[in-house]
């Protein structure tokens, strides 16, 4: 549940993906997260026209605040999609949308500041390890691209850390993990883990692995890859996304070493979640812990898939709500009396 002054209401709600753009409304004073719709970023010029799409037909006033989660790093005023065609200056959406503040926030800044209200059938654990207390948290999600990010404890509040993790240059640890990677680098020069941990990359790693084992690939799409080694009818396929459970779990390793996160390792995106057993049976959590000497050290810490239908929503709606808090403090009300 939502709180503030009633003028800050109703407030948008955005989540603005390479592929889906879902927006939602926390319409009043105490009301939850609410009227989610998603939205295919490609039907649209911009994010204005998803916005006036979005909102026509609903029965709701103007809102007058939003706190949008976006794929892409928030470096000033002007945003260029990586992943998507959309350029566009937040100031003039804000005008143009009528609203009295506009919020972007990386959109993986926004998943990570949903997490502290995620219930338990929200997530579902991945090997063992327990949470520590006040310490850090760490998400990470292949979808479209890879997003990372991570919540900092400070005094019983959360503070979001935003990054751009998912260009780290990717590990590989076995010999035919480093043929790939070179496959990779003859094309790319740099190998981002990105590269390899998206939809785009699935496909890629594919065609990478079949060279690497001297094999003709068909050419797959990301669905078709993965629908294929779930159903063990391709071992090509099988192959290819157990490399990619087991590179994921290598970068969500380096990741819980480099922010000391043993408050745990969330899995969001498009591409997990949907893996169910799989990926609880892939290397992913055995390669998360094979770091040597701190192979205790990680296998203390838990790691979550997320289950939660449209987690950055929450961090949206909760970023907004800091921002409301933060006012109250600095400005309070002042008593007629």
């Amino acid at each position: 549940m939502y709180s503030g002054p009633a003028e800050t209401f109703p407030r948008l709600l955005g989540d603005i993906g390479g592929t889906n753009a879902r927006f939602a409304l926390v319409r009043e004073a105490g009301a939850p997260v609410s009227d989610i719709r998603q939205l295919a970023a490609a039907d649209f010029a911009g994010p204005f026209e998803a916005v006036q799409a979005y909102l026509a037909g609903l029965d709701v006033a103007s809102p007058r605040r939003a706190a949008i989660g976006i794929a892409n790093p928030i470096t000033g005023d002007w945003l260029q999609m990586t992943n998507h065609s959309w350029a566009f200056s937040i100031e003039a959406l804000r005008q143009q949308l009528g609203l009295d503040r506009l919020r972007f926030l990386n959109d993986f800044t926004a998943l990570a500041l949903a997490l502290p209200h995620l219930a338990a059938d929200e997530r579902e654990q991945v090997g063992g390890g327990a949470p520590a207390h006040d310490c850090a948290i760490g998400v990470i999600g292949p979808g479209t691209g890879l997003g990372v990010s991570s919540l900092a404890p400070d005094d019983g509040q959360w503070i979001p850390l935003p990054g751009e993790g998912g260009h780290v240059t990717l590990a590989a640890q076995t010999d035919e993990e480093m043929a790939v990677v070179r496959v990779f680098a003859r094309a790319f020069g740099h190998v981002s883990a990105e590269r390899v941990l998206s939809g785009p990359g699935l496909v890629a790693l594919h065609q990478a692995l079949a060279e690497v084992r001297g094999i003709t690939a068909a050419p797959l799409e990301a669905a078709e890859i993965t629908r294929a080694a779930l159903a063990g009818s391709d071992a090509l396929c099988l192959a290819t996304l157990q490399t990619f459970c087991a590179l994921l779990g290598g970068t969500a390793g380096n990741l819980a070493l480099t922010l000391g996160a043993r408050g745990g390792i969330y899995i969001g995106g498009g591409i997990v979640p949907r893996l169910g057993s799989f990926f609880a049976a892939s290397p992913f959590r055995e390669r998360f812990e094979a770091k040597g000497r701190f192979r205790g050290y990680l296998a203390a810490i838990p790691t979550y898939v997320i289950q939660a239908a449209a987690p950055a929503l929450t961090g949206a709606a909760a970023a907004l709500q800091a921002e409301v808090s933060r006012e109250a403090r600095h400005f309070p009300t002042i008593s007629s009396k």
